[in-house]
């Protein structure tokens, strides 16, 4: 897919860039595009760490996804990843606990009435005690963070895949890609390729 050029001043997209951010920028394919670092991030329990958002223009659907979010101007993806965590839940984790990147996929989304592609490197991580989701600080969170991040949540692999459930999950087969690093990473990086999200905010 193409490279970044910028939007014209005063135009919709451009007003749309001012809402996302400035981390997002329009794409040679009519997309607004960012690189983005994200966790999973696993208890002693293996359970996975996940936030629950929603799109002001759908405010009735809501979908989970991992810790993180864009990568800053001049920023490595480990470095973003240690840094969305630490924003998003106050856990300051060690680099050398980072793992990865351990996945790779291009997710492709509406949010804030845009088309949105984002590339996304997932990094491994794992805390000894599971932090309180009730007890967050939210203070490190962005204004839209603040409006469209509804909740986090320690989910067993098994809840995420149960048969029946409506619950929208990204990135699509979550559950089964984080089983197969349970046990360790092999150090081969898996590469999802492109994915649409149905609905999704992943991340501010």
């Amino acid at each position: 897919m193409g490279g970044p050029s910028p939007s014209v001043p005063g135009s919709p997209s451009d007003a749309a860039a001012g809402v996302l951010g400035d981390g997002w920028v329009l794409g040679d394919d009519g997309l607004r595009y960012r690189r983005a670092a994200r966790v999973l991030l696993l208890d002693a329990d293996d359970r996975l760490l996940l936030v629950r958002g929603h799109d002001v223009d759908q405010p009735e659907r809501s979908w989970w996804f991992t810790v993180g979010g864009g990568i800053d101007p001049g920023e490595s993806a480990p470095d973003a990843a240690l840094r969305e965590v630490r924003e998003e839940t106050g856990l300051v984790l060690d680099p050398g606990a980072l793992v990865g990147p351990v996945l790779t996929r291009t997710g492709i989304f509406d949010f804030y009435a845009q088309r949105c592609r984002q590339d996304e490197e997932f990094f491994l991580a794992r805390v000894d005690h599971a932090l309180d989701t009730d007890a967050v600080d939210r203070v490190g969170w962005t204004a839209l963070e603040q409006d469209v991040l509804d909740e986090l949540r320690w989910w067993d692999l098994a809840e995420l895949d149960v048969e029946g459930e409506t619950r929208e999950v990204f990135p699509e087969g979550l559950a089964d890609l984080v089983r197969g690093l349970l046990t360790g990473w092999d150090g081969v990086v898996r590469h999802l390729g492109d994915q649409v999200d149905d609905a999704g905010v992943t991340g501010e």
